[in-house]
């Protein structure tokens, strides 16, 4: 069942990207496993999937040991600053870092150990209270502060739009969140990346996130079905 969900998954990831003229092999999948047994996950990586995203730092740590080799972490989920020492040591990318608190905090780990570590800035694009993320207005000052931390290997953007039953819906953010990258680009806030990273897009409207830009798509239900 997962096989075939991933193989479904990843023709319709090459669909979209041919609708919008672009080379799929440029779109990352993040299989989101949260909440979801080791079990599945390696059953995922029997057919050919590689990166996984957690929302629960806990319970990546707990999951990490067991995975196989060559399996690759995102974080996805709000992450506190008094877990960013576990999150370094568990994780390969952070995608959610929303705070100069949190930057700090993860470069100062990093520091310690002597790694680098790529990450992404977390835009609350639909500007909703209850959803964590940077305002877009104020994306360009944190950047623009995160750049002494030298630990943080900064690529891109990452959001999650308003909630909707129409995937449509979600374009107009996805494509503020794609300009907003390009403008900051601009202004050489993303200086180790030729073309930033855009963490957009969940099982009901990837194939729109990738039309407008995509690089890394996050899906979880369509691979591993509804969670309990």
């Amino acid at each position: 069942m997962i096989a075939e969900n991933l193989q479904r998954i990843r023709a319709e990831i090459a669909a979209a990207a041919r609708r919008a003229k672009r080379n799929p092999e440029e779109i990352t999948l993040v299989a989101v496993s949260k909440l979801f047994p080791v079990e599945l996950i390696r059953e995922a990586v029997d057919a050919g999937q590689t990166v996984f995203g957690e929302n629960y730092i806990q319970e990546a740590a707990a999951k990490k040991p067991q995975l196989p080799e060559g399996v690759h972490l995102h974080f996805i989920g709000h992450l506190q600053s008094n877990k960013a020492r576990l999150a370094t040591e568990t994780c390969d990318m952070i995608e959610t870092v929303d705070s100069l608190k949190l930057a700090t905090a993860l470069n100062n780990h990093l520091m310690k150990s002597g790694r680098r570590m790529k990450v992404l800035l977390q835009v609350n694009i639909g500007r909703e209270l209850q959803k964590s993320g940077v305002d877009p207005a104020e994306a360009e000052q944190l950047l623009r502060q995160m750049q002494s931390l030298q630990q943080l290997q900064m690529c891109g953007l990452m959001t999650i739009p308003p909630l909707s039953t129409e995937a449509e819906a979600s374009r107009p953010h996805f494509r503020e969140l794609r300009l907003l990258a390009n403008s900051l680009a601009a202004r050489g806030l993303f200086p180790e990346m030729e073309n930033p990273q855009l963490s957009m897009g969940m099982s009901d409207d990837f194939p729109v996130a990738i039309e407008e830009g995509a690089t890394i798509v996050r899906v979880g239900t369509a691979i591993f079905g509804r969670r309990q």
